[in-house]
């Protein structure tokens, strides 16, 4: 959808999306229709020998994510910055090949791309990177002698504390429609929502 326009409607990042409308990309529409809400801190892991016992002992080390911008990314920076005063400035960000080309980075914030055929999953592992911000569990983490465990071993108790200082509960992904179909036919947003809005207490029944 992001690179080919290929749906009238689509899943879209977050991240993405904001980033597009502050730089002028209308193409889009989101719609308040969120498919993806998730707390971030209980998907940082850490390599078992990189000293990480605590958010702050992120400072100078490398940490890996797939893309920096993706909304995961951006979470996780909000709650190291605000939480535990962890500056991303302060990290340095080990990246997979970016999703949305174009998009101009921090200056103040180094960033290492990796080569094609590398797996951060793989590098938390041997020791190349000391964390990983992941949306998907390592394997690592399950072994007998496991090389990989989350920063927040407590993750339930910790991201239940976050939602009941801050009151959010973080928003992943949105529902797009085509500018041009909404444009044309705007009747299409009302539905779409309304029809989400059924799935969602027919879930909520079962």
């Amino acid at each position: 959808m992001l690179n080919n326009e290929a749906f009238d409607a689509s899943e879209m990042s977050l991240s993405t999306y904001s980033i597009l409308r502050s730089q002028g990309d209308t193409r889009f529409i989101a719609l308040p229709v969120f498919p993806s809400r998730v707390f971030r801190h209980g998907c940082i892991y850490v390599n078992t020998e990189s000293g990480i016992e605590k958010p702050q002992d992120l400072r100078g080390k490398r940490l890996g994510v797939g893309d920096y911008q993706m909304t995961a990314a951006v979470w996780v920076r909000g709650l190291l910055q605000h939480d535990y005063q962890v500056l991303p400035e302060d990290l340095h960000w080990v990246t997979a090949a970016p999703v949305c080309a174009g998009i101009e980075l921090p200056a103040q914030v180094r960033i290492t791309h990796i080569d094609a055929g590398q797996s951060l999953e793989r590098m938390l592992e041997t020791g190349e990177i000391d964390a990983l911000a992941s949306v998907v569990m390592p394997q690592a983490l399950f072994t007998e002698k496991p090389a990989v465990k989350r920063l927040f071993p407590n993750y339930r108790e910790v991201e239940t504390d976050y939602y009941r200082r801050t009151r959010m509960f973080p928003i992943m992904h949105t529902l797009v429609l085509k500018t041009v179909v909404c444009d044309r036919e705007p009747w299409t947003a009302v539905s779409l929502y309304k029809a989400f809005m059924q799935a969602k207490d027919l879930s909520f029944k079962r």
